[in-house]
């Protein structure tokens, strides 16, 4: 709860300063869905990886970013976890494993896909995260990196936040499956569908996607149904 509740105040409060022009560039609250990065990180370790998308301060904090220096990354300071070249779209913490948010959408995938391969070779056991929206399922390099992830059975887990929209279009108009999970299936991968408000049932999840990857029995995909309460931007006004 505590966790959830700082990335909430985080995020409300870049909002205010978003609003007023004093941080540059977009802003992309993950305002309700807070309870997936906090259930995901929580099973974790911190030698453990995770690639983000561009509504990743909630991953970031989730994964031990300091507060203080995402705010001075937000606000373009040479103190920030980028040293203020980053911004909101494109932070990155590497001393807690965090690759990065990303503005292209899907590029989680490679990246992530790329880290677990690398624990793998080394040997260290460490696990690797690829976050991804549902407007994002719909990437041809999701289904790359799941065929190469189940070949070489890479310590990767694929987490979905579906929250019901690419950007403004709802996630019916978009994808010609009900549940993402079901993209596992052909890749003789587990997949699993969990209730993505609940951070018990997303840490559930996690906890034995991770057991599988570190025992060397490959990736896993889940996919959390949750809801984000704000706009695609600060400055979406939400008429979809």
């Amino acid at each position: 709860w505590r966790q959830m509740l700082r990335i909430r105040r985080f995020e409300e409060t870049a909002i205010y300063h978003s609003t007023t022009g004093d941080l540059p560039g977009a802003l992309h609250v993950c305002i309700g869905q807070e309870a997936v990065p906090v259930g995901v990180c929580a099973a974790l370790r911190p030698e453990d990886t995770l690639a983000s998308t561009h509504r990743g301060h909630g991953h970031a904090l989730a994964k031990g970013a300091s507060m203080r220096r995402m705010f001075a990354e937000l606000f373009g300071r040479a103190d920030g976890v980028c040293a203020g070249k980053g911004g909101s779209q494109h932070v990155a913490d590497l001393s807690v494993g965090m690759l990065g948010a990303n503005g292209i959408v899907g590029a989680s995938f490679g990246i992530a896909a790329g880290a677990a391969l690398m624990a793998k070779r080394r040997g260290s056991g460490a696990v690797s995260v690829a976050f991804f929206g549902d407007g994002a399922a719909s990437r041809g390099t999701l289904h790359e990196v799941l065929n190469i992830a189940a070949l070489w059975r890479l310590p990767l887990i694929l987490l979905c936040e579906h929250n019901g929209y690419a950007q403004w279009g709802a996630a019916r108009d978009n994808l010609a499956v009900a549940r993402v999970a079901a993209l596992a299936a052909p890749f003789g991968i587990p997949g699993e569908t969990v209730d993505g408000n609940d951070p018990r049932a997303v840490f559930r999840a996690t906890e034995a996607a991770v057991a599988r990857a570190r025992a060397g029995q490959g990736p896993s995909l889940i996919e959390c149904r949750t809801q984000r309460y704000h706009g695609h931007t600060t400055s979406d006004m939400q008429v979809y």
